[in-house]
């Protein structure tokens, strides 16, 4: 089955626009422009709305930086139910720390949390692999969930245990753990430990804490596999984001079919999308694959 998702409503961000490979969106109070591959149209806005961005960021690379009209707010707070995120510009990434087309896996985690246990009544384990700046984590443990987060960049596992501070949430079962995914993975298979269910939010490149390299094409298999193998016998949730331009939602779903061959349950697979706020016009961001039982 393929399904289209968009992003729930939500007061501190709007995407405006989009074209010529880049996006106009709104981040709390600040107006910025990011690049964005997928956006291949023309704008609908003209270009005086455009100006009103405080801060662009439209290319990448090792000089890639961002550049301000205007002195901006650094840092500000983004609130989503009890939730609190802190947004911030870095020096040479483009992304701000929240990544709003991910609410339809936030709002699929919190409605899975009450329906899950683990096998001693306990409560359910949720383990979260490329983690970033927890947005998924903090929601799983306002669901219920125990989480343990692993990513493999001490920034991003300092910026959530930050958003955990904020989000008063410093008493919720939450580890937070450096470390490359692959190894973390099979050393949780050799100490027997196994999760009720697990998130896998993988980028399409990327370098571990001790420089191992991540290609999702070359590894995305052998950690879904793995992943399979530390799924408990209560076991409800299994997801898959990917980002490659090249990926299709149904390569999705054939990773989640190998990897959940045997486990009953549905897949379902389709495309994390914005919708702009003037006209229907959707920006397709990224492709996932769910298994839930």
């Amino acid at each position: 089955m393929r399904i289209h998702i968009e992003t729930a409503s939500w007061s501190e961000h709007e995407l405006l626009d989009s074209g010529k490979g880049l996006k106009l969106e709104r981040f709390g109070p600040n107006l910025v422009i990011r690049s964005e591959p997928k956006a291949w149209w023309r704008p609908a806005l003209p270009d005086s709305e455009w100006k009103k961005a405080v801060g662009t960021f439209t290319t990448e690379g090792r000089d890639a930086a961002w550049q301000f009209s205007r002195t901006p707010l650094r840092e500000w707070k983004m609130k989503r139910g009890p939730l609190v995120f802190e947004a911030r510009f870095t020096e040479n990434s483009k992304h701000l720390g929240v990544f709003p087309e991910q609410a339809p896996h936030w709002d699929t985690i919190l409605a899975k949390g009450p329906l899950l246990k683990a096998p001693d009544g306990g409560k359910p384990r949720l383990l979260n692999l490329f983690g970033y700046t927890g947005a998924a984590t903090l929601t799983a443990a306002q669901a219920g969930f125990a989480v343990t987060h692993v990513d493999a960049s001490k920034p991003a596992v300092a910026w959530g245990r930050r958003n955990q501070e904020l989000s008063g949430m410093t008493n919720l079962p939450i580890r937070w753990v450096l470390e490359d995914a692959l190894k973390y993975v099979r050393r949780e298979k050799t100490r027997g430990s196994f999760y009720e269910a697990i998130l896998l939010d993988p980028p399409s490149f990327g370098r571990g804490p001790n420089g191992e390299v991540w290609k999702c094409e070359e590894r995305i298999g052998e950690l879904m596999d793995a992943c399979r193998e530390i799924l408990s016998e209560r076991a409800g949730l299994l997801l898959l984001t990917l980002y490659s331009l090249e990926a299709s939602s149904i390569m999705a779903g054939n990773i989640m079919a190998q990897a959940a061959r045997g486990l009953g349950g549905q897949i379902a697979i389709g495309e994390l999308a914005l919708r702009h706020t003037h006209g229907d016009r959707l920006l397709p961001l990224s492709l996932f694959a769910r298994w839930e039982k």
